[in-house]
């Protein structure tokens, strides 16, 4: 039979549910970087596309080192913030399915953890592949021996 919970169960539920809901501003500021980063790996890309046709010798085989380079950057940095948008609906499904319990007082204990395990494990995930893409990118930006003049 559906009860209504009391206000002290609600609240208990809201103060429950906080922690992750700062989770997920975390995860909207991570989101934020991530999309940042892709558009300059973007803009970077179309740049030495533009120069690619017009370059011979060296300057074409560095041209097609970095546009291979931007590709991978690429690739990480979607698949990180496919790992984040993925923490983030995982972590709004631990606050949605507290609040469900509460209402209709299912014990889904065991589900909830696992939720926000595996939403704690996509951010690690997600976090990681963004260490492996400024990794990546601190590549591009070595100057190259030959222009240091030693």
């Amino acid at each position: 039979m559906f009860s209504i919970p009391a206000v002290n169960t609600i609240a208990q539920t809201i103060q429950l549910s906080l922690s992750p809901v700062f989770m997920l501003a975390g995860i909207g500021a991570l989101l934020n970087v991530l999309a940042g980063r892709l558009s300059r790996v973007v803009d970077r890309a179309r740049a030495v596309e533009d120069l690619h046709p017009r370059s011979v010798g060296p300057e074409h085989d560095r041209h097609v080192w970095e546009l291979r380079l931007l590709d991978r950057r690429m690739s990480v940095i979607n698949a990180a913030l496919v790992m984040a948008v993925s923490s983030a609906v995982m972590t709004c499904l631990v606050v949605a399915l507290l609040f469900v319990a509460v209402l209709i007082k299912l014990h889904i204990g065991t589900i909830v953890a696992l939720s926000f395990i595996l939403a704690m494990g996509l951010l690690i995930s997600a976090l990681v592949s963004f260490l492996i893409e400024v990794r990546m990118s601190l590549i591009a930006i070595h100057i190259r021996p030959e222009l240091l003049e030693r």
